[in-house]
C-alpha cells in the first residue's frame, strides 16, 4: 500500500485514538461507548525465519480495549488487489503478536492471538467479504474467520450516522473511478466539491456539539486533503478544486483556535486590546498563505473588510 494511505491510517488511529472505537463496534458487532481505555503496543516485529535473517514486520495496530473483558485487536489498512499474500502477512503478523505477549508457566505456554480484520480502501470483484485461517494441529484443527471492511461501501449518511470518521480521509476512494470526468467536466467537479463542502459542514456540526474535538476534525480535514493529493496526483482540477477547499478548512480551523485563545486570554486578562492584537496577527497569517479571499478572511476574524484590505496593503508594502 502507498505510504500515504499507511501513514494517514496510523496517524489517525494514533492521534484520534477513540475514533477506532465506532470502527471496531460495526467490524465485530461490539458494544463499546467510547469511555473505555485503549492501551497500543508496539507495531514493530520480528518474524523468525529459517536460515533467514529475522524480518522486520510493522502492523498498522496493535491495541488492547479496555471494556468488560480486556481484547486484543490487529487492524491493517490495504488498498491493493486481493492476492493472498496479506492473509499470510497478517498470521504472520498475529502469531508474532500472540508470542510477544505469551505467558509460560510449569513449561505450558499459553497465547492469545489478536482480534484481526482488514479495511480495505478499493474494493475489487476479486475483494472477498472475509479471510479464514485454518490451523492444524495435532490436538485438532481451528479455524476462525477475518473480517473484511470495505470502505467503498459506506455512504456519507452511514459515515456519520455510525461515528465511522475514521473512514472520511478515504471517502474520495469512492470517487475514483470518475476523476476523469470531474477533471473535464466543471459540473461534475462542482457536485463533488459540494459533497466535500458537505462533509466540512457536518464536522463542524459535530464540534459544537462535542461530539468530536478541534484536535480531531483538524486532523480529519488534514488527512483528508493529504489523500486527495495523493490519489488525484495525475487529475490537476480535482486537485486544486477539492483540495483547495480542504485547505482552505485548515486555514480557517487554525484561524478560530487561534481567535478562541485570544479571546480567552483577553477575557482572563481583563483586556480588549488583546483580542484586536490577535485578530490582527491572524489576519496576517491568513493573508500569507494566500488561500482565502479577503472577505472570508474578515468573516473568520471577525475584522472588518477595510481592515484586513489594510493588512494586505501593509504586507505587499
Amino acid at each position: 500500500m502507498a505510504n500515504i494511505y499507511d501513514g494517514a491510517f496510523r496517524t489517525i488511529l494514533n492521534d484520534c485514538r477513540k475514533l477506532i472505537i465506532p470502527i471496531i463496534n460495526e467490524i465485530f458487532r461490539e458494544t463499546y461507548t467510547g469511555e473505555e481505555e485503549i492501551r497500543f503496543f508496539p507495531n514493530e516485529h520480528f518474524i523468525d525465519q529459517q536460515n533467514e535473517a529475522d524480518n522486520e514486520r510493522i502492523t498498522d495496530t496493535n491495541f488492547t480495549v479496555f471494556g468488560k473483558i480486556p481484547k486484543k485487536y490487529h487492524i491493517e489498512c490495504e488498498s491493493s488487489l486481493p492476492d493472498g499474500r496479506i492473509t499470510i502477512r497478517l498470521f504472520e503478523y498475529d502469531a508474532q503478536i500472540a508470542l510477544d505477549e505469551g505467558e509460560v508457566t510449569e513449561e505450558t505456554l499459553t497465547v492469545t492471538f489478536p482480534n484481526t480484520a482488514v479495511l480495505y480502501l478499493r474494493t475489487y470483484q476479486k475483494t472477498p467479504d472475509k479471510m479464514k485461517y485454518v490451523i492444524v494441529t495435532p490436538g485438532g484443527t481451528v479455524q476462525y474467520d477475518i473480517p473484511i471492511m470495505k470502505v467503498q461501501k459506506y455512504s456519507l449518511d452511514d459515515i456519520f450516522e455510525k461515528r465511522l470518521l475514521m473512514l472520511i480521509p478515504f471517502y474520495i476512494f469512492s470517487h475514483e473511478n470518475c476523476f476523469s470526468v470531474y477533471n473535464n467536466n466543471e459540473q461534475r467537479l462542482e457536485e463533488l466539491k459540494a459533497e466535500y463542502q458537505k462533509i466540512l459542514e457536518r464536522l463542524d456540526e459535530l464540534e459544537q456539539r462535542g461530539v468530536i474535538g478541534a484536535f480531531d476534525k483538524r486532523t480529519i480535514i488534514e488527512l483528508s486533503g493529504d489523500v486527495i493529493k495523493k490519489i488525484a496526483q495525475k487529475y490537476e482540477n480535482v486537485q486544486k478544486g477539492v483540495g483547495d477547499m480542504m485547505r482552505g478548512a485548515l486555514i480557517e480551523t487554525s484561524a478560530r483556535t487561534i481567535l478562541s485563545q485570544g479571546i480567552s486570554q483577553g477575557i482572563s486578562q481583563g483586556i480588549s486590546q488583546g483580542i484586536s492584537q490577535n485578530q490582527r496577527e491572524t489576519a496576517i497569517r491568513m493573508l500569507q498563505e494566500g488561500e482565502l479571499p479577503i472577505d472570508k478572511i474578515a468573516k473568520y476574524t471577525a475584522l472588518r473588510i477595510e481592515d484586513v484590505e489594510q493588512l494586505a496593503g501593509l504586507q505587499t508594502e
